[in-house]
């Protein structure tokens, strides 16, 4: 269904491929062992040009589990790029290696970049501000699995909502599910991108409202994604100062939310929500991390064509 092709961002797979992996996912985490030796001989470059630490061990522990190998960079400084190599190189010889490359970089459209110059399929782990659509196969995984569907919801978005590609790559997966309403909660300098509400927002014909006030929505939504406000976006940082701290989730908060509110955050966090919030039964986010894992799972073996 998806052998051999990259995934950039998440229009590159359709809704019904995208189901056909979350089926996938689930099987492989009822009966791991049945897939625990589907990827051997196979071998995964991991090119991380920036820190992390989820999104990276899960591709290493899902490729492990599937009985393949991995090798690669957790930061640009021990690879060649530190030497002035560029990426179309690095990639091209990377791809001399490796059955797929996984790789996150700074660069809005380094990934798409990548995939041109590859022979092998290329993953984006996250480009700039742009995509993360593993992380999006995640959220909607998460959803499917805690809420039984991914379908008539409100699904509000709350803090930087202008460079966070994972809030990017999820409105823009989301908008092809029926029945999604949307509601965008940030200070006005990280408002969602024109380019969302023009694009696909309206193409769909998908409601949507923007507010600064999380407490004025709180009780209307089904989901609540919360994010970081990210230093590394800023090149002011009196803005960043200014901003990080603009919404904090905690059990107060929480009080008007429905009580099968499902609350959703790609990690890491700093002080976005309150470590009081761990212990509310609607807070989803350590499930989604490891959900996160399964379904790359899932994607690897089906883009190396091991299922």
């Amino acid at each position: 269904m998806v052998k051999g092709r990259s995934l950039i961002e998440p229009l590159n797979f359709s809704v019904e491929e995208m189901e056909g992996l979350f089926e996938l996912a689930e099987r492989i985490e009822a009966k791991p062992a049945e897939y625990k030796e589907c990827c051997r001989g196979n071998i995964l470059a991991t090119l991380f040009f920036e820190p992390s630490t989820r999104t990276r061990l899960s591709f290493e522990a899902a490729m492990l589990r599937l009985g393949g190998s991995c090798l690669g960079f957790a930061e640009p400084g021990s690879s060649s790029a530190s030497k002035g190599e560029c990426l179309a190189d690095t990639v091209r010889t990377v791809a001399c290696y490796a059955d797929a490359i996984v790789m996150r970089n700074p660069k809005e459209g380094a990934a798409l970049l990548a995939s041109r110059y590859s022979d092998v399929p290329v993953i984006n782990a996250g480009d700039g501000g742009h995509h993360h659509p593993t992380q999006t196969l995640t959220d909607l995984l998460t959803i499917k699995r805690l809420r039984g569907d991914i379908k008539n919801l409100t699904v509000g978005f709350c803090g930087d909502l202008k460079f966070g590609r994972t809030v990017h790559s999820l409105v823009k997966a989301l908008a092809r599910y029926p029945g999604i309403r949307m509601v965008f909660v940030s200070p006005s300098e990280l408002t969602i991108p024109n380019y969302l509400k023009t694009g696909i927002l309206a193409e769909k014909k998908i409601p949507f409202t923007e507010t600064d006030s999380l407490d004025k929505v709180m009780e209307s939504l089904d989901i609540l994604y919360m994010t970081r406000v990210q230093r590394e976006r800023f090149f002011n940082e009196e803005d960043y100062i200014r901003l990080k701290d603009s919404y904090i989730l905690t059990p107060e908060r929480m009080e008007p939310a429905k009580k099968d509110m499902m609350i959703l955050h790609p990690l890491p966090r700093v002080n976005e929500i309150a470590l009081e919030v761990d212990a509310d039964p609607r807070a989803a986010y350590f499930k989604q991390a490891k959900f996160g894992m399964f379904v790359r799972m899932a994607l690897l073996s089906s883009i190396l064509g091991a299922v």
